[in-house]
C-alpha cells in the first residue's frame, strides 16, 4: 500500500501513516524496514507498506520510503 506519514511522535516511537483514499494506519518504529531511520521520518513523507490485523485495529508493518 501507498501512503504519506501524517504524524510522527518521536518521543513514544509511533506515528500514523494516511493512504490516499483516508484511512488512516498506526506504525511502530520497530515496523520500519532496515534502512529506513525513524528519526528521520517527517509529516508528508511518502512511503509504502503492508496491512496487518492488530490489537487495536489495522495497523502499518513493513514500512519503508516510497
Amino acid at each position: 500500500m501507498n501512503g504519506t506519514v501524517k504524524r510522527v511522535v518521536t518521543d513514544r516511537g509511533f506515528g500514523f501513516i494516511a493512504t490516499d483514499s483516508g484511512e488512516e494506519y498506526f506504525f511502530h518504529r520497530d515496523q520500519l524496514l532496515s534502512g529506513l531511520d525513524f528519526d528521520t521520518l517527517r509529516q508528508g513523507d511518502r512511503v509504502t507498506f503492508e496491512k496487518q490485523a492488530g490489537p487495536k485495529g489495522p495497523r502499518a508493518v513493513a514500512v519503508q520510503r516510497a
